[in-house]
Formats: structure tokens, sequence, C-alpha cells
């Protein structure tokens, strides 16, 4: 009842109504409360009411308070009380708060019938209470059956939410299943891809030897080609040089016509006529005369002989150009048909790849390249000729003997080849007429003659600009005309299509140089090369 829990501060607040309390309590009034809440002993309650030297009435209520104060805060609490029941106004004025219990002020001011009506009005006020309570109750009951039902919707609801929650669980164990499976798929995948790449470079590396091993090859066969030509050249020269017994017979034959011519000349010299006859001068001019006409003839078979040799190793040496020209046209086709079908392969690789492309990427722009067919890109690249690499040769070589073609009208990067027209009619007759060295027995000869390159049958002027694919252009220098289709050849060689643009290193040939020997073999004294 106190806001004071410490019994020192308790009375040290009452302190200040003592005076108050002197001046207004009855001690007789509210002792007997006190004695029964126990802070009051009968002794005290004697000396307070009976004692002789407390006459006066604010003497006894001192006397009591100071009795309650030895009480402590049990004597403060039922002090407090005393003063709400029977001093309701002191009690507002000490603690500030309004009393709760009035009953014994409501008995002491108006009596029985006071009373009566009070608990009457008290009755009425607690039925009408209890009917607010009653119908709150109701409303209550009402609200608690509303969330009886709220209630069982919420808990179905839980219980789906719940179910919910299991199935989304179950549904991300999935989902993270499915996330891993997907994971090893795609690093399966990787790998796989990576192995499918590097079989590729294998196969392409593979590939790349194997072209450098049929170069090899065809290069391998074209040297024994050539030797086998000069070793049955050789045995056709040694079965044609005269045996051991045509010259022991020669020999002696020369021997015996030697003694004859002795025998003679002795026989002239024993029976000489005398140089001074007519018949013997007649004689004389006879023989003179048939000595010179003898020495005519001689020199005029000298002269037939030398033409016949001359005539013979002109023949070998066409024959021998002509040999190496089929050796060079058989190069180059085999050289054509190897970079067609690289080609070939190149172009299906790049279809692949498009494929491929287009499967991870299935809305991206196809490339042109994707598309291009393999015969397309040959024609474009001049490989398929109808008089082949041989006929391009023979075309270009027939053009240089004869005059020079009107120049047509070039694109832009292509002068050259107007101004090489004029050039081409000047020394046209010079570049097929250059002499090359015989070899063989006929012409004194030990090694192989140096033959023109397929490229120097151009008339005149040095090889053609650079081309488009610097690895064909490293590779075989300016004998590119097997590789490629070549359109005016009066003028200067030129390239027809682009496909080195599209396709640049794909036509390099294996190897340091590539080609044929033949191919390699240059004119000394040939511009750009000693």
């Amino acid at each position: 009842m106190s806001d004071y829990e410490n019994e020192d501060e308790c009375w040290s607040a009452l302190e200040g109504f003592r005076v108050k309390f002197i001046s207004v309590i009855d001690p007789a009034r509210i002792t007997p409360y006190l004695r029964q809440c126990k802070v009051l002993n009968p002794d005290d309650e004697e000396q307070v009411l009976s004692d002789p030297s407390l006459v006066i009435r604010k003497r006894k209520v001192g006397v009591l308070l100071d009795i309650l104060q030895r009480t402590g805060h049990k004597g403060y609490v039922a002090f407090l009380e005393s003063l709400e029941l029977y001093y309701p106004q002191l009690y507002r004025k000490v603690t500030g708060k309004e009393p709760t219990r009035v009953f014994s002020m409501i008995i002491d001011a108006s009596g029985e019938s006071g009373l009566m009506q009070l608990l009457m009005s008290e009755v009425m006020k607690l039925q009408k209470k209890v009917q607010d309570l009653t119908a709150l109750l109701g409303s209550k009951d009402d609200l608690i059956k509303e969330l009886r039902v709220k209630d069982s919707l919420l808990r179905k609801h839980q219980e789906r939410v719940q179910r919910l929650k299991e199935a989304c669980e179950v549904g991300g164990r999935e989902l993270q299943r499915c996330k891993d499976e997907n994971y090893d798929l795609a690093l399966r995948l990787a790998r796989q891809s990576e192995e499918r790449g590097a079989a590729l470079m294998r196969n392409r590396d593979l590939q790349l030897e194997v072209d450098r091993l049929k170069h090899s090859l065809m290069k391998a066969e074209d040297d024994c080609s050539v030797e086998r030509k000069h070793t049955l050249k050789l045995r056709r020269a040694m079965e044609q040089r005269p045996s051991q017994e045509l010259l022991w017979e020669l020999q002696q034959e020369k021997a015996l016509l030697q003694a004859r011519v002795r025998g003679l000349e002795a026989s002239v010299q024993e029976g000489k006529p005398d140089r001074s006859s007519p018949y013997v001068q007649v004689l004389e001019e006879d023989w003179r005369q048939a000595q010179r006409g003898l020495q005519e003839q001689t020199a005029a078979i000298f002269s037939l002989r030398k033409d016949l040799r001359q005539a013979e190793a002109l023949r070998a040496r066409c024959t021998e150009e002509k040999e190496m020209f089929e050796l060079q046209c058989l190069a180059l086709r085999k050289d054509s048909k190897m970079y067609k079908e690289r080609i070939e392969t190149i172009l299906q690789q790049m279809g692949e790849v498009a494929v491929e492309r287009d499967q991870l990427y299935p809305g991206s722009t196809k490339r042109a390249y994707g598309h291009v067919n393999t015969a397309e890109c040959a024609r474009r690249a001049g490989l398929e000729d109808p008089a082949g690499s041989a006929g391009v040769i023979l075309r270009g070589h027939r053009d240089a003997r004869g005059a020079a073609r009107p120049a047509r009208p070039q694109p832009a990067g292509q002068g050259r080849a107007a101004e090489a027209g004029p050039r081409a009619e000047r020394e046209g007759g010079r570049a097929a007429a250059a002499a090359v060295p015989a070899r063989g027995p006929a012409a004194g000869g030990g090694g192989p003659p140096p033959v023109a390159a397929a490229g120097d049958v151009r008339p005149g002027g040095p090889p053609p600009g650079p081309l488009r694919c610097p690895s064909v252009r490293e590779s075989h220098g300016s004998a590119t005309v097997g590789l490629w289709g070549w359109g005016h050849m009066g003028a200067e060689l030129r390239p027809r299509g682009r496909l080195t643009e599209e396709l640049p290193g794909a036509l390099a040939p294996p190897g340091p140089r590539g080609g044929c020997p033949a191919l390699r073999q240059r004119r000394p004294g040939h511009r750009g090369e000693p």
C-alpha cells in the first residue's frame, strides 16, 4: 500500500502530517482496527485509552503514533488502512489517492438504512454489470467460435503450407540433383569437346604429315623417273658404243691399209716417170682436181655431220624438255589433286564448325563461307581448268613465242599486266628460243641441265606481284601456274579466284619449300634470283 519500502522513509514521510493527525484523529476510533491488524497489543491499547497521564486527546494521538512508529513498516501500512476506512479525506491528502473502502463511513454516517440502500444500488450496479459482462461474454463466445473457425482454416492452411514446404524441399533437392547432373554433364561435354578438339588437331597434324609424305613420295618418284631416264640414256649410249672385237678388226684393217699405202709409195718411187712429160702433167692435174673435189666433199660431209649432231643434240634437248614438261605437268596435276582434296577437307571442317555454331547459337547469322560449295571454290581457284596445268604452261609458252595479245582493261592493282604487253612482244622470241644446255654423252655434260620453271614461261618481266596467299607465294615462288587458273597469259599471269583470301594458309604446301624439284629450278640470271 505504500510507495516506500524502507521504514525510516515511510515514517519520515508522515512526519510532515503529524500536526494534522494530532488535530483530526480520534484514538478510540482507529485503535480497534489497529489491534485487529496486530500492530497494537492490549497493553498498548490500555496505555493509549486509559492512561491517567494522557487526558488530552492530542497527547493520546502522539503516543499512538510513537507506538506505531516502533512497529515499523507493518504499523505504517495498518495506520494508512485505518485512515482509508475512517478518515478518507485525510488519506487522500496524505497519499494523493482515492480511498476504495468507505463502508465504515457509511455506517457511521447513515446507519442501517443507508447501508441497505447502498447495498441495493451496488447490487443493481453489479447486476447491470453482470448483464453487460454476459453480453460481452456472448460476443466473446461468438468471437471465440469465429476464431475457432479461423483457427481450423488456419490449421488447414498451415498443413497445406507445410505440405507445400515439404514438396518445395523435395523439389529443391531434385533441382539440386538436376543441377549437379547438369554440371557433371557440362564437365563431361567440355572434356569430350577438348578431347574432340585434340583429336581434330591430331587428325590435322596427321593429315599434314600424310600430305608431306605424299609430297616426299612424289618428289622421290620424280627423282626416280629422272634418274631412270638418265640410266636408260647411258645404257643406250653404252649399247651403241662399238665393241672390242670391232675395234680390233678396224685396227687390223688400218694396219693393212697403211702397209698397202707404203707399198704403193715404194712402187711409185721405183717406177717414177718423168714429170716433164705431158701425160704425167695431165694426170697430176686430174689428180689435183680429184683431190680438191674430194676435199670439198669431205668438208660437205663434215658440215652435214656437224648439222646432224646439232640436230640430234637439239632433238635430245627437245626430248628432255618434253620429258621435264611432262614431269612438271604430272607433278602439277598431283598438286592440284592434293590441293582439291585439302580444300574439300577444309570446307567440310568449316561446314561442321558452322553446324556446331548454329547448334550452340541458334539465333546467330550464318557466315557465307559455311555454305561455300567445293566445286564453286575449286572453279574460283582455277583448279578445274579444262586444259589442265600442262595446258596452262603450254599456252604460256605458245603466247611467249608469238606477239603479245592486246591488253584487256585491268582492275586497280594490276597495271603491271598492261605494262608487260610491249615487253612480251619484244622479248617473246628470246624467252621461247633460250637454248638449254644439253646433258649426257651427246653434249658432253656430266650433270643435269638447268630447267626453266613453270613460271619462267612468261614473256619477259619479273615474276608476278605478291599473291594474296603468302604461304603459297613463299612455298612455290613464281611457279604457281598449276595451283591457280590464269587469265591473260600474253601480258602477265594473274589469278582468277580469291580462294586464298577466304582460306589463308590453307593451301600452304608442307615442307620448307614444297612442290616438285622441277618447280624449284629457276633459269640462271632471272630477275629476282641469282
